[in-house]
């Protein structure tokens, strides 16, 4: 009886010191709006949410805790019918000139049209990491679960379990990686008609608001932003910081097949392949393996 109350009282001591629970409650307890609130809802239980932009505003919202590695979920039913100039964000990031930021944004396009996957990635206030995707489903006619998951090896950008990114950390090799801020949880939607849509030239056919993204279940199992202790924390190899284990180090041969699918079939843009853009000087990582 001892030994398992001490057990007990090791393991609290533990959870409290390093605070690796999951996040895995309603909008209510876990978010809130810092923008447009007024026009926006949460609904049911607490466990569904809508996010609106008409002529007065967008709206947003924002994880209430920052997070170092981990795994953050969201099931996104993206706005219907004529969504051109639209721009759906949901991404995590830092705060301050020098930030670190994981993004998806997802572009929309007028009816029968695609929507586009824009994701990117930012470390140190440096940006500039484009690639895009069709989706291969229709993703206003359903939720869909957008994850992004990082640890101390890799940031994968996942839609329903299917890889379509992969950032590696070659940090050793003079490339900044995002592992020494704490990030929150955020998703918008917004004006964006300047560039969203066919580089801008489709504006926002505002007879068509209010558009309207609807999301479920928020989930972050990650390791909660305790200040700068949490960046040695929350990348220890403990059981309890399962994204340190060695499966979540690189993709599986299957998770990679699956990968290498998206890629050939439904990618439109890739950074690393717009000699133009760049003058020639094509971004370092551009050239490094994957897996």
């Amino acid at each position: 009886m001892g030994s398992s109350r001490t057990l007990l009282v090791v393991l609290f001591v533990f959870l409290t010191a390093f605070d690796l629970r999951p996040v895995d409650a309603n909008f209510i307890k876990s978010m809130h709006f810092y923008w447009g609130a007024q026009h926006s809802a949460v609904l049911g239980n607490g466990d569904e949410l809508q996010l609106v932009l008409d002529q007065t505003s967008g709206s947003g919202i924002q994880s209430k805790r920052l997070f170092l590695f981990g795994s953050i979920q969201m099931l996104i039913k993206l706005v219907p019918g004529n969504s051109a100039g639209t721009v759906t964000a949901y991404y995590v990031s830092s705060s301050g000139d020098r930030h670190d930021e994981i993004d998806f944004e997802f572009l929309g396009n007028v009816s029968g049209q695609p929507y586009i996957i824009h994701t990117n990635i930012y470390t140190q206030g440096n940006g500039s990491r484009e690639q895009q995707f069709y989706p291969w489903f229709d993703p206003t006619a359903d939720f869909h679960n957008y994850t992004i998951h990082w640890n101390p090896s890799e940031v994968v950008w996942y839609v329903d379990s299917v890889p379509i990114r992969v950032f590696r950390n070659y940090e050793s090799e003079g490339i900044a990686y995002p592992n020494k801020q704490g990030m929150r949880a955020y998703s918008s939607l917004w004006n964006a008609d300047n560039w969203a849509t066919r580089g801008g030239l489709v504006k926002i056919d505002w007879n068509s608001a209010p558009f309207i993204a609807r999301y479920r279940t928020f989930r972050a199992r990650a390791c909660r932003w305790n200040g700068p202790v949490s960046i040695s924390q929350c990348a220890s190899n403990t059981p309890a910081n399962w994204w340190t284990s060695p499966t979540y180090s690189q993709l599986s041969y299957a998770k990679q097949g699956q990968m290498k699918w998206v890629r050939d079939n439904y990618m439109i843009y890739d950074y690393c392949k717009d000699f133009k853009r760049f003058n020639g000087q094509i971004p370092p990582e551009c050239f490094k393996p994957e897996f």
